[in-house]
């Protein structure tokens, strides 16, 4: 299975994104979404789940979505920090016990392993800006494990 992963769009859906996630099973949106239609061009592409960002007022996304996909648990939320998780994701992460955690709002991307849970960043993807690296991931599963790749879009 091979999931697509974006984060950080601000309302901009860059035109090498459909060709990136061609083939794709699924696509999480890690928030800062921007305005629905960049969902609904996703939606064109694969199944999307995503969740709200700090930046995403009046959507009907949740903050949280817990979702399995070929075979393992996702935890899929805007802000986690790593290194100070606030008390309420920390206690979801603990109860749900996902394999894999993804989110966004750092705008650089991340692959880091903590107590057996990968968690994921896939990057910002908005519009280019303030000399940000700009990038989307694609997320290959299968029974032997997961693999990363980091697409820049730059």
């Amino acid at each position: 299975m091979k999931i697509g992963l974006i984060s950080d769009t601000h309302n901009f859906l860059d035109p090498r994104v459909p060709d990136l996630f061609a083939g794709v099973d699924h696509i999480l949106h890690a928030g800062d979404i921007g305005q629905p239609w960049v969902i609904f061009d996703l939606e064109s592409i694969a199944p999307v789940t995503a969740v709200l960002g700090n930046n995403d007022a009046g959507m009907s996304f949740k903050e949280t979505e817990i979702l399995t996909l070929s075979g393992r648990k996702f935890l899929v939320h805007h802000i986690v920090d790593l290194h100070r998780p606030g008390q309420a994701i920390r206690q979801r992460i603990g109860r749900e016990q996902p394999q894999v955690v993804i989110f966004g709002h750092t705008h650089k991307a991340c692959n880091q392993t903590i107590d057996g849970t990968l968690f994921l960043n896939p990057g910002y993807s908005g519009k280019p800006r303030l000399n940000l690296e700009r990038s989307v991931a694609v997320l290959h599963c299968d029974p032997g494990g997961i693999r990363v790749e980091f697409h820049p879009l730059s």
